[in-house]
């Protein structure tokens, strides 16, 4: 690594910095410190603080502080002010000098001159990741600039903050700014805030702002607020999408949460007979439904006699499991959900894909029995069963028995193509101190995948007597001939087209940028791999997300693959790699509606959309993907 930090050529010294970020050794800090402070080139030079934000450790803090105040270049000020507020996310709750030391320095980025619009929104964002006191002041300051985008970026950053500053100033941003983004992030920022002056003006965008991501972040405000006056307005606006043709399934199922946050409790016959139409279309009705109605709920047929797919199963479970989260609900009616809960999750009849669902409804009730219904599901067949109710018993006190389960289901875990089951059942036996979860950590931490190794190590760190074995190389799954194919597509131009249910969307691959994501991607497309498959997650003014085979958010490929962090922004129509941790990408992929800068630097950009961006805006959860072609 060194030899390339020092090579001739300016483009290998940037890419060596920042494969030192990717690996994320604490130990190569030093020297990127000095590249950072001492390379003629303002692109590795910036590259090199990005790599070191990247790696998140104090040891880089000086050399960051050092170029954020003295450096001439703008880019290398952009990225290391963006580096400490990654640092300052991650320092421990000890540390409060020194994310008080780099807080104070990002506000001073964004108090001085502000000529360039780069580090004027890595600044932002910084501010938002290091949450800085006085920050709420030092950002509303943005709040009238010219450039929409700084606006948009400033309201997401108070947003986050959950600021209460300038009120008065958003409200009327969201009533006559004429950039749709301004005005959605300024709703975000007035339901952060729980302003129930904006309640009025929320209702009004709700039902008329000509743009969806400015109605539905208007309805989430609403959703925040919780005040029972905007009650009429959203049952109102509710009616009004359902008789539209087609009817916005993306919109009714915000309003359906929004009744639901509005109306706990309360029985209100007007919102339970809109929901009552909307049965059937996800959870966020059955959680509405039963949050409104608890008792009614109950009784309702089709909790009594749970049938259909798997989504509708698992949506009534989510439905259930609400009920033990809200006050005011009698022991007996929690009782009640809970058994209904507990049914599900011992009935044969209960599809494995709705069974992640009912354990996480299972284990808000807290039931006596949760440790042996857990272990009972050890020995399920599907991996993401085990996983769940691996989970579940890392939040319950050990047990000599808790620990043997699991060690007798860590070897069939091992067998798994994904890992889930493997690193969750590693996170279990971390809390368990004894002999035999100390054994079998130490046999996980052999293991040849990577990741479970890493989790393993990370838990036998602290125990008495025992010697810590190196995490070693990654052992790649790729061949020589895949390296050389990925290579050999930098300065290239391939493209994939989406054909969807709403339409075409054409993203432009980046495989200079994350050269081995792409070709994994690619080689995906070309045996067929996401024809049929459907986008399982959208989130209205945040993303689209699809390619998982199985449907609920839990599968892959049967492979991962190594995150590729790079500094492309996650600006409108971004493509990025799906993660449940780091190195955990496989086939499941997000396009964003909006930016999103917030991720910069978290997830690896690998594509963006370059024709198609309003049919990703008009994508409901349950589309499907036809096909995937390449042009490569």
């Amino acid at each position: 690594m060194d030899a390339h930090l020092t090579d001739k050529d300016p483009e290998i010294r940037a890419r060596a910095a920042l494969a030192a970020g990717r690996i994320g050794d604490e130990a190569a800090v030093p020297r990127l410190a000095e590249v950072l402070n001492k390379d003629t080139s303002e692109t590795v030079a910036a590259t090199a603080a990005f790599a070191v934000g990247e790696i998140e450790s104090s040891k880089g803090t000086e050399a960051l502080l050092g170029a954020l105040r003295d450096s001439k270049s703008n880019a290398v000020r952009a990225s290391a002010v963006e580096a400490l507020g990654k640092i300052a996310a991650a320092l421990p709750e000890k540390a409060a000098d020194d994310r008080k030391r780099i807080g104070a320095a990002i506000l001073d980025a964004l108090k001085g001159p502000q000529s360039d619009r780069h580090l004027t929104l890595l600044a932002l964002t910084a501010a938002l990741r290091a949450k800085p006191d006085g920050a709420a002041t030092v950002v509303a300051g943005f709040l009238t600039a010219s450039d929409p985008r700084v606006r948009e970026d400033a309201l997401n950053t108070l947003a986050r903050l959950r600021a209460k500053a300038s009120l008065d100033q958003v409200r009327k941003l969201l009533a006559d700014d004429s950039d749709p983004l301004t005005r959605a992030n300024a709703a975000r920022v007035l339901g952060a805030a729980v302003d129930r002056e904006a309640v009025d003006a929320l209702s009004s965008r709700m039902a008329n702002d000509p743009d969806s991501r400015v109605r539905v972040a208007a309805i989430r405000a609403l959703a925040s607020i919780a005040h029972p006056d905007s009650r009429g307005a959203l049952v109102k606006r509710g009616e009004a999408l359902r008789s539209a043709d087609p009817a916005p399934i993306n919109e009714l199922l915000e309003i359906a949460t929004a009744l639901g946050r509005v109306l706990p409790n309360t029985n209100n016959a007007e919102a339970i007979a809109f929901l009552q139409t909307m049965r059937k279309a996800g959870p966020e009705v059955e959680t509405a439904f039963a949050r409104i109605a608890p008792e009614r709920y109950l009784d309702d047929p089709a909790i009594k006699n749970p049938n259909g797919d798997w989504q509708q199963i698992g949506a009534i479970a989510q439905g259930l499991g609400e009920i033990a989260t809200l006050d005011k609900v009698t022991p007996t009616l929690k009782n009640r959900a809970g058994a209904a809960v507990r049914t599900l999750a011992l009935s044969t009849e209960t599809p494995d894909r709705a069974m992640y669902d009912v354990l996480q409804a299972l284990k808000a009730f807290k039931s006596a029995d949760l440790a042996s219904v857990a272990i009972a599901k050890l020995k399920a067949t599907d991996v993401v069963i085990r996983a769940a109710a691996a989970d579940i018993l890392s939040e319950l006190p050990p047990s000599v028995q808790t620990t043997r389960a699991l060690s007798d289901a860590f070897g069939a875990a091992t067998k798994d193509k994904q890992n889930d089951a493997a690193l969750s059942i590693v996170g279990a036996l971390e809390k368990a101190k004894d002999g035999a979860a100390t054994a079998k950590l130490l046999e996980a931490a052999k293991s040849a995948d990577h990741l479970v190794r890493r989790r393993a190590i990370d838990a036998l760190k602290g125990r008495e007597g025992v010697t810590i074995p190196d995490v070693g190389p990654v052992t790649s799954r790729n061949t020589h001939a895949e390296y050389v194919r990925a290579v050999r597509r930098a300065g290239k131009q391939p493209k994939a087209t989406l054909m969807t249910d709403k339409g075409v969307i054409t993203i432009q691959l980046y495989p200079a940028d994350a050269p081995l994501t792409v070709d994994s991607f690619i080689q995906l497309a070309q045996a067929h791999f996401f024809d049929g498959l459907t986008f399982h997650r959208v989130v209205p003014n945040f993303v689209i997300q699809g390619g998982d085979p199985r449907g609920d958010g839990n599968g892959g490929p049967g492979y991962t693959i190594r995150c590729e962090i790079n500094m492309l922004p996650y600006d409108a129509g971004a493509v990025g790699m799906a993660l449940s941790g780091k190195d955990t990408g496989g086939s499941q992929f997000f396009i964003t509606h909006s930016p999103q800068p917030h991720l910069d630097g978290g997830y690896t950009v690998f594509a963006h959309v370059v024709s198609g961006q309003d049919v990703v805006d008009k994508i409901e959860r349950g589309d499907h993907i036809r096909a995937v072609s390449i042009e490569d």
